[in-house]
This record gives C-alpha cells, structure tokens and sequence, in this order.
C-alpha cells in the first residue's frame, strides 16, 4: 500500500513539471484581476500561494499564480469573465479541508479565496426551517448562529469545512445514517458559471421543498467538485435541535457479528442518528493518535437523538440486538452536552 501512494506521489510529481508550464498569469493580468477585488484583496506572496496550494490530501502541492479574495458575486463573475476569454486556470478556494485534491493549481492560475468575505448567514427563515450563506460560511460558524433558534444544521464532515466546498464535494459525515448527505439537504444554489454568467439552479431566491419544474440543476452542481462553476451562495434545510443526545460504544469480537449488527439496528426502523464502524487497526490507530484505552477490536459508535425517554428506549433496543450478536460487554452510554452540535 505504500508502495503503491510513493508510485502515485512520484507520478504525480513529474506530470506537474509538464503541466505546471501551461499558464503563468503576466503583470497585465494580474493588474486586471486585482483592479476587480481591490488593491488590498490579491496576493501573489509565496506564502499565501503556498497555503493554496493544496487540501489535506496526499496530492503534490501546485501553486496558484495569483489568490484573489472576492466581496462579492459580482466579482467573482468579472473574475471569470475575464479568466474565460484569456483561457486562464481558475479554481474556487474555501476552507481547503477536502481530500480530493481539487484546490491544487496544477495548470497554476487564479485561485478565488470566499472564506474571506463570503462568509456571512444571510437569512434564516426559521418557520421554515432553512437558510441563506454565503458560500465560505463554515459549518460551525453556521450552527453556533442558530444555537438561540433550536434549529441546527446536522450535516457533519468532520473537518469546518465550508458550505460550499461541502456542497462542491457533496459532504455526508457520520450523521449521514439519518440526516442524508448534502445532496438531500440543499434547496437552491447561487453558482457563476466559466463565462461569468450568474444563475440560480432551483429559481431566484427559490426555497421551496418541492421542485418538481424543469432540470435539477442543484444536483448537477452537487459533487461538481468546482468543475461547472464556482458557488456563491447555498440554501439549506436545518432541523431541529435534539432534546436529548445519547452515545454508545459497542466492541465485538469479530467484524461479522458488528455488520448484522448494524443490519439489524437498521431493520428494526430505529431512527439512530450515528452509526459508524471501525476494525481493530482503526481502534488501535485512534487509541495511539488520541491516547486512548478502547478494546482493540472491531466497534461500533452510535448516537441517539430525541427527547429523554425515546433515546432510552431506542438505546435499550440497540443494546438488545447488539447483546444478541456477541457485544463484548453492555454499551457504554453517555449523555453528550449539546455544545458537541
């Protein structure tokens, strides 16, 4: 396995002398592209460069020619425009927490920063149960404003990743189980296609729960991993927040009985919030990285979210069928504060 990334790596490497010659931005363009966002909002040090140069993933680093820090959609558009015509690279840039390797310049060019100034919650409709951001919105910024609502929005990456890029990558998280990934949680985007063109993928301003007219678009954009256009600003659904929110850890002595054990749970119709898996290695992995003491044997976490008496009487069941299928010991239960949202 490790031979295999060092080939990827190495690979990686010698494609990017032969790509990276493709585009360097010249004085002219670089004057152009700052006279859009302003003097004081491009960047061509090699230590902004650097830092947008790449995710979090193995990828080689490749750096942009120029980081640009839009206020607006209006500027991103001229930006586009203007990349569009002189065929220059152009790459929308968040929290660079993703693990795909879509932010690195590989072909150099403009690399569009949102977290900047897009980062503002514009509109929270909470008879309605969604939102208005802007695209560098992070998640945590997003939950901690709607802390005083009783609403939250329970898509969970794990990084702060930023709304946009988590729409870009089509985020999901381990709240998935119940809540759906980002796909089934965005209403409506705000997207500036290659040639500048703005356009709202479900209607203008559109929220709406039901959207059965024309092309679904939303989707289109979901996942586009910043391919189609660079988004601007995303609609979202929230929900409430859980009264009650109950953990459990459950070892077992192989991976098979964890697996029916999930069947089962699932079975059963209980509306568990988590359920995630990890083998003996990723325990014994955890336990190094987070110093730890969890059994190094295959476990499952899961969490429960509801009012008191339904996360006991949804834990109860779990624990029945988790004992059923060989659970070392009971499940350890734990009452989670609400400050984890």
């Amino acid at each position: 396995m490790n031979r295999f990334l060092f080939n990827i790596t190495k690979t990686t490497r010698l494609n990017l002398k032969t790509i990276r010659e493709y585009s360097i931005l010249n004085s002219a363009a670089i004057e152009h592209l700052s006279s859009i966002v302003g003097s004081s909002n491009y960047s061509v040090s090699e230590a902004i460069r650097t830092h947008h140069s790449k995710d979090e993933s193995l990828h080689e680093e490749a750096h942009p020619d120029l980081v640009v820090f839009p206020q607006n959609t209006d500027q991103i558009s001229k930006i586009l425009q203007f990349c569009n015509k002189n065929r220059i690279p152009a790459i929308a840039y968040g929290a660079g927490s993703g693990f795909e390797g879509g932010i690195n310049a590989i072909k150099g060019g403009v690399s569009i920063d949102t977290s900047k100034f897009m980062n503002n919650i514009l509109e929270v409709n909470v008879e309605d149960f969604d939102c208005w951001v802007d695209s560098g919105t992070t998640r945590k910024q997003l939950n901690n404003y709607l802390k005083d609502t009783g609403l939250w929005f329970p898509i969970d990456p794990g990084a702060d990743a930023c709304i946009g890029g988590m729409c870009s990558t089509s985020a999901s998280g381990t709240n998935a189980v119940r809540f759906g990934t980002m796909r089934e949680n965005v209403l409506n985007l705000e997207c500036v296609l290659a040639d500048g063109t703005v356009i709202n993928t479900a209607g203008l301003k559109a929220r709406s729960r039901k959207n059965v007219a024309g092309y679904n678009l939303t989707n289109l954009m979901i996942g586009s991993e910043g391919t189609l256009g660079v988004i601007t600003k995303v609609a979202l659904k929230l929900f409430p927040q859980p009264e009650t929110i109950l953990s459990a850890v459950a070892p077992f002595p192989d991976v098979a009985s964890a697996v029916q054990s999930t069947v089962e749970i699932m079975q059963t119709g209980l509306p568990i919030a988590r359920i995630e898996f990890l083998d003996e290695k990723s325990i014994q992995a955890n336990n190094i990285y987070n110093k730890m003491g969890l059994d190094e044997t295959p476990t499952l976490f899961l969490e429960f979210h509801g009012s008191k008496g339904t996360v006991d009487q949804q834990a109860e069941a779990a624990m029945e069928i988790c004992k059923e299928n060989q659970c070392k010991f009971p499940l350890l239960l734990q009452l989670v504060d609400q400050q984890c949202l």
